[in-house]
């Protein structure tokens, strides 16, 4: 798999670079900043067009959005390039942004969860083959966000708890062993929550979750203040 990285700091940039090398994929490029992305991908052979592109939010020269806009640019000029934006804190209106273009598959992950190898590789393979994994905390701070809706105010306690674990990219089995439900009650939770949403349930996974992420963030009109990272 081919791999851009654009990370500000030396240490996470090497160690991505160092990581992402030793489980067989390759590094194209690793860009310090944002400016350097657009180019790069414009004059991108095929052999070296990334599969794809992990982001930080922000990045210089002012370390407030440039990582998020530099996301959006890319999104709408390359909507098929999947995407994984890591962030030191939640940021949930840069969340909001990246999930209401509706378009190709991306990632939106708490840096932490880079610690834990495996589990990063994994989500990084699983964006790159067209997945969403959204880090259960970002999750969280959505839905909570959208409570005063009354649509989100028809699922159940239980329901959300399970369309929260399916925005985190599990399937209906590890939903089912998580909550010690059978997978025809899991699949019957899924059903009713995007009933109550208004979303058709079409049986595309993943899409479905950035669909009604979607949905609910633009239900929404008023801006959470940004978190400082």
């Amino acid at each position: 798999m081919r791999v851009l990285i654009c990370e500000d700091s030396v240490l996470l940039r090497e160690g991505l670079v160092r990581l992402l090398d030793h489980s067989g994929h390759r590094v194209v490029a690793d860009l310090p900043e944002a400016s350097g992305l657009m180019p790069f991908l414009d004059s991108a052979s095929e052999e070296d067009f990334p599969q794809i592109c992990i982001l930080d939010v922000r990045l210089p020269p002012t370390y407030t959005d440039e990582g998020i806009r530099a996301a959006l640019e890319v999104r709408k000029k390359y909507p098929d390039l999947p995407l994984l934006v890591l962030s030191q804190y939640v940021e949930e209106r840069y969340a909001s942004e990246l999930i209401s273009t509706r378009s190709g598959a991306i990632g939106y992950l708490l840096k932490d969860r880079v610690a834990d190898v495996s589990e990063f590789v994994a989500s990084l393979e699983q964006i790159a083959a067209g997945g969403t994994i959204l880090d259960q905390e970002v999750v969280a701070q959505l839905l909570t966000r959208r409570n005063h809706d009354d649509r989100m105010q028809r699922l159940t306690d239980r329901e959300r708890t399970v369309l929260a674990a399916v925005a985190e990219g599990k399937s209906n089995q590890a939903i089912s062993a998580l909550l010690f439900l059978s997978e025809a009650s899991v699949e019957k939770y899924i059903t009713s929550i995007f009933q109550k949403l208004g979303l058709e349930a079409d049986g595309t996974g993943n899409r479905r979750v950035l669909a009604a992420l979607a949905h609910i963030q633009n239900l929404g009109t008023t801006n959470t203040d940004r978190t400082e990272s």
